[in-house]
């Protein structure tokens, strides 16, 4: 059976002067590719719309070609404030730094997190991804996170790119300071936490374990809308 994925990248593209970002290209093109060779419908969102930043730091001589294709999808995105969660079986949040500005202050996705969450449909993000559940509070007031097993791109592993003293804040910790329960695994090993439709990545190392999870979820009989 078919499904809809909403995906949903950063539209924010610089930390400092000098200093570019966006969205981190395999943690995109990972999981489009994966949800796309099930067939299944995609639709990739912004807050802004239009183009989406990728981090030039995510693109090399070395990058799959396939990434490459994928990132087509990343030229014309849609316009969060046009989209329903009733629409779509899941959604799907990569990361890249730019996630940390934009995503957890964006009213609009943080109503359809919710919306997504407590109508009972699967939620994920990977590495930065996270950052946009800092910003999302169910209906009775207490943050998503609070009380949940998530995963998400360490503060061992973000002092590792010198960018920690640039970023608004760092999303262990904050979401550590929401009630969240973090389980952190080595840094740049493939991990992810799976609490009830909520699942969480640790870093790109991390995309593919994820994508298969929200897949096999969507398999075993997943909400539908």
């Amino acid at each position: 059976m078919s499904k809809n994925i909403l995906m949903v990248v950063t539209s924010h593209s610089h930390i400092h002067e000098g200093k570019t970002t966006g969205i981190w290209l395999s943690e995109f093109a990972e999981a489009y590719m994966g949800f796309n060779e099930q067939g299944w419908d995609i639709v990739v969102a912004s807050p802004l719309g239009g183009e989406a930043p990728v981090d030039p730091a995510s693109v090399g001589e070395d990058t799959n070609p396939s990434f490459k294709e994928a990132a087509k999808r990343l030229e014309n995105t849609v316009k969060l404030n046009d989209l329903t969660h009733e629409s779509f079986d899941a959604i799907f949040l990569p990361g890249g730094h730019g996630a940390m500005y934009d995503l957890p202050a964006d009213s609009k996705l943080q109503s359809l997190l919710r919306d997504f969450y407590e109508s009972g449909k699967m939620v994920a993000a990977v590495c930065h991804g996270p950052a946009a559940l800092v910003g999302t509070f169910l209906s009775d007031g207490s943050p998503l996170v609070a009380g949940k097993r998530v995963n998400a791109f360490t503060d061992r592993e973000e002092a590792e790119t010198a960018l920690a003293p640039h970023l608004p804040f760092l999303l262990e910790s904050r979401l550590r300071e929401l009630g969240a329960i973090f389980v952190a695994a080595p840094n740049w090993s493939s991990h992810y936490e799976s609490d009830g439709n909520l699942i969480t990545g640790q870093n790109p190392q991390s995309t593919v374990a994820v994508t298969n999870a929200v897949i096999d979820h969507l398999r075993r009989g997943g909400i539908t809308s």
